[in-house]
C-alpha cells in the first residue's frame, strides 16, 4: 500500500514557538499527516527560530520592519510561503494583523491558535481579562483564520478551570498547556482532511467526539496528553 504523502506545513512565529514546538514534535510520528517544512519569523531574534534550526527545519525571516507597508511585507511573506512548497499555514504567537487580502489567497489553508474560548477575549491580554470578567472557564481555541480578528470557524477548543488564587502567570501557564494539546490535534484533522473550512463554518467528517462533550475533542488516535 502507497503512504499517503504529508501535507507540506509552515509555522509563522515571532517569539519562542512553544506551539510550534508541539507541533513539531507530533509530527515525528509516523501516522501523523502533515510534516514541518519550514518556519518563519517577523523577528529576526525569535527564539523559536533556534528550535527549529536544531531540529533541522529550515527557517526564513521577512522581518516586517524591513517593508513601508503591510502589502509589501505580506507580498513577500506569501511568495516565501510558496518558495518552501506551503500547503498549510500554522500560526504559532505570529503577532501580525493580516489583510483581508493576504487572508484570502490562504482560506481554509491557515490556522492560529487563540489563548481564549472565543468569541470571548479576542486580542491581546486574555487571561488578564478572563480574570477581569470574573469567569469560572478559560482556556484556549484553534480556528481558521478569516479577515476578522480572531473571528474564524472554531476547530476545537480547551478549558481550564480558572482557580481562586490565579493570577495572570498561573492561569497563562494552565492555558499554554492545553494549547500544546489542542494545536496538534487540530493540525492533524485539517492535513487528514477530516476538517475543512466550508460555507463559513468548520466542517467535520468522522470526528469522534461526544456532541455532549466538546470543550475538549478526543481526536482518534492523537494523544492529547
Amino acid at each position: 500500500m502507497t503512504a499517503r504523502r504529508r501535507k507540506r506545513v509552515a509555522v509563522l512565529i515571532s517569539g519562542r514557538g512553544s506551539n510550534m514546538a508541539a507541533l513539531m514534535e507530533a509530527g515525528k510520528r509516523p501516522d501523523c499527516p502533515y510534516e514541518i517544512v519550514a518556519v518563519i519569523s517577523n523577528r529576526p531574534d525569535a527564539k523559536g527560530l533556534e528550535t527549529a534550526q536544531a531540529a533541522s527545519i529550515a527557517t526564513a525571516v521577512v522581518d516586517h520592519k524591513a517593508f513601508d507597508s503591510r502589502a509589501a511585507f505580506e507580498e513577500v511573506l506569501h511568495e516565501t510561503l510558496l518558495s518552501f512548497g506551503a500547503e498549510l499555514v500554522a500560526c504559532a504567537g505570529f503577532m501580525r494583523i493580516m489583510t483581508a487580502g493576504f487572508v484570502q489567497r490562504w482560506e481554509g489553508r491557515m490556522l492560529n491558535i487563540h489563548p481564549s474560548l472565543l468569541p470571548l477575549f479576542r486580542g491581546l491580554h486574555t487571561h488578564r481579562r478572563a480574570l477581569e470578567a470574573g469567569v469560572r472557564v478559560h482556556g484556549a481555541t484553534v480556528h481558521f483564520v478569516t479577515a476578522e480578528l480572531d473571528g474564524g470557524p472554531i476547530i476545537i477548543q480547551g478549558a481550564v478551570p480558572v482557580l481562586p488564587d490565579d493570577d495572570e502567570d498561573a492561569l497563562a501557564a494552565r492555558v499554554l498547556r492545553v494549547e500544546h494539546r489542542i494545536y496538534p490535534a487540530a493540525l492533524w484533522q485539517v492535513a487528514a482532511g477530516a476538517c475543512r473550512l466550508k460555507g463559513g463554518r468548520a466542517i467535520m467528517n468522522g470526528w469522534p467526539f461526544d456532541e455532549e462533550a466538546r470543550l475538549i475533542a478526543p481526536v482518534a488516535n492523537i494523544p492529547l496528553s
